[in-house]
């Protein structure tokens, strides 16, 4: 396992050591003017959007529609205040809604363990109903989009739900490639990473029974966090103590980014398919900052990032990792 880096007019190149995908970090960009920045008009948008809000627990019943009974009987999937159902403007195959909160709205650092243990139980019985009803939808994905800048439409709490019959690309690239490196070295890549980057320490920040985080190398996104499960290969795997310390992990990372200053994020999981044990693969998931939720802003995705996929980041992955460990204490 290689961490290639190469130095470019100031510019740190790096690239993923399993997918060699490139990103280019330079932490002075974090200092250049941004005439769009700031927290005007959050309070705004929270205001407006509460009143006829379809996910606030006065209008969910009537203005959100209700899976077939072979799903669930009752029509919506409940445990807490999570409450899912089908999605009304699908982008996949399955495509459900987890509101996760009665709240309209609530900020990073306002989440708990156990708001997030029971979304992520009732998305785990959400796959499983789909996959014993459709025996050909073995990919789940678990996607959070807090706050529009993140690309999320709704400020109410919620994440979406996919439970589908083919990878998605990036899942495909992932497993192929630890195919390849297992083929290769005769090692698990995820234990391989683990493992050095423990060693390193560098970018390292927290290790349970059940998971790892870590600060990613050549980062996809800002302030990018890895979350690596030790045995798991698949999002229905996890029993109840596996999510309740990834919850657990989430809160502490959320709190952090609170308090520097983030207001918007995404999370996103990458599993392997239903009803397999890869020896070769590990459930992951990552989590990346947006830009804070203002009138106008300056977005972090530019012509790079979306028409020549390569990632410019000014967030430096040791410094996230050194600022992070705190928390996590």
């Amino acid at each position: 396992m290689e961490f290639r880096e190469f130095m470019r007019n100031g510019v740190a190149y790096r690239l993923d050591p399993l997918t060699h995908d490139q990103c280019r970090i330079n932490p002075d960009r974090a200092k250049r003017l941004k005439q769009a920045a700031g927290g005007l008009g959050l309070a705004k948008l929270i205001d407006a959007t509460k009143e006829g809000c379809p996910f606030c627990p006065e209008h969910v019943e009537e203005r959100t529609p209700k899976f077939p009974k072979e799903i669930c009987q009752e029509g919506r999937i409940q445990i807490g205040e999570t409450l899912i159902f089908p999605n009304l403007n699908p982008f996949g195959e399955n495509h459900a809604v987890a509101v996760m909160s009665h709240a309209h709205f609530l900020d990073l650092d306002e989440f708990d363990v156990k708001m997030l243990r029971d979304n992520l139980m009732a998305a785990k019985n959400y796959v499983l109903s789909v996959h014993e009803l459709d025996g050909e939808a073995v990919w789940p994905i678990y996607i959070w989009n807090h706050m529009p800048p993140s690309a999320g439409s709704i400020i109410h709490p919620h994440v979406q739900i996919l439970v589908e019959s083919e990878p998605l690309p990036m899942q495909a690239q992932l497993l192929e490639r630890s195919e390849e490196h297992l083929n290769l070295t005769g090692r698990n890549y995820w234990e391989e990473l683990v493992e050095r980057e423990r060693e390193l320490k560098d970018r390292f920040i927290y290790e349970s029974n059940c998971l790892s985080v870590i600060a990613s190398f050549a980062p996809r996104g800002f302030n990018e966090l890895q979350f690596i499960f030790n045995d798991e290969s698949s999002l229905v795997e996890l029993e109840e103590k596996q999510i309740s310390d990834f919850a657990s992990c989430l809160v502490k990372a959320l709190t952090a980014y609170k308090k520097f200053g983030i207001g918007s994020f995404n999370l996103v999981t990458y599993s392997g398919p239903i009803g397999e044990k890869l020896d070769r693969y590990r459930l992951s998931a990552k989590l990346i900052s947006r830009p804070y939720p203002a009138e106008v802003y300056t977005n972090d995705s530019g012509p790079l990032e979306r028409l020549y996929d390569v990632r410019v980041i000014d967030t430096l992955p040791e410094m996230v990792a050194e600022n992070l460990r705190p928390f996590f204490a």
